[in-house]
């Protein structure tokens, strides 16, 4: 039998467009993911970051023939225009904020869309579903589930959201970035780029946002403990489900040492997720 595609309507999203002859150029000198390649109906998940290597945004990219669209988070879009500009300089590219379109998020199977719904598939993982590009109405119309569904089943998935990531908090690496296809490591020169590269070739990165079962009742920035010592924070609650900045050589010496890990009163259980491609050790200090 055939899966029936779920569609939740996003409305913590937005969309920027750039356009102008010096698009494609323009941002791909700027984010950290590869747009130079980008064809057409493709996208690409990345971030811009600040000069010392953090993530100030996250957001997909797709290409529409010679325009870019940018889905972002709805209550960061305004700011992230305005750091758009910043960069423009003499270059010739267009920017703005597309009040008439919305974002959705599909998953279970590819859904039919109609004309003037932009679908591409999610580039972070494959198989985790599409997302949707067009007028708030059109994808009202599709939408036969709610966005707490599709948020469940992101974390579930060990996939952090831009709230989870927060505003020049977090390394790309830490928010696995370099694990979904957001940062390119062989093309040129990007804001910040110097410490993703280091960080990269000296494997450094011993926090990351990894999903975690929860034993009890835990809340958004509770700080996750092993006996008396931090090893990182809650970020996300979704049932008895979450995601947690885990130091991660901490969270394996508290297994090795047979040290519950809590956030609060709540034990939790630090999971890899199938995707991830890194090695964890013991810590030795701190």
């Amino acid at each position: 039998m055939t899966a029936s595609p779920s569609i939740a309507q996003l409305e913590d999203r937005a969309v920027l467009a750039v356009t102008g002859a010096d698009a494609r150029h323009f941002l791909h000198n700027l984010v950290t993911a590869d747009i130079g390649a980008l064809g057409d109906g493709e996208a690409r998940y990345g971030a811009l970051l600040t000069p010392q290597g953090k993530i100030l945004f996250d957001f997909f990219i797709l290409c529409e023939g010679d325009r870019f669209l940018i889905d972002c988070a709805a209550d960061r879009a305004d700011q992230l225009l305005q750091r758009l500009m910043l960069y423009r300089l003499r270059a010739k590219v267009e920017m703005a904020r597309e009040i008439g379109l919305g974002v959705a998020a599909a998953w279970d199977a590819a859904p039919e869309v109609p004309a003037g719904v932009l679908m591409f598939a999610d580039p972070r993982l494959g198989g985790f579903g599409h997302r949707l590009i067009g007028a708030p109405q059109a994808l009202a119309a599709l939408a036969n589930a709610d966005a707490d569904a599709y948020r469940a089943r992101r974390i579930a998935s060990g996939l952090a959201g831009s709230d989870d990531i927060g505003s020049g908090e977090m390394f790309p690496h830490e928010a696995n970035l370099d694990q979904l296809y957001g940062v390119s490591f062989s093309k040129g020169c990007y804001v910040g780029q110097e410490v993703v590269s280091r960080m990269q070739h000296r494997g450094t990165a011993r926090s990351r946002v990894v999903p975690v079962a929860i034993g009890g009742e835990a809340q958004t920035g509770t700080p996750v403990m092993a006996g008396e010592r931090t090893i990182g924070r809650m970020l996300s609650v979704a049932g008895d489900h979450g995601l947690a900045l885990i130091r991660l050589d901490r969270a394996e010496a508290a297994r090795t040492e047979g040290k519950a890990i809590m956030a609060g009163t709540a034990e939790i259980d630090v999971k890899l997720p199938d995707w991830a491609q890194w090695a964890t050790k013991a810590s030795e200090g701190d």
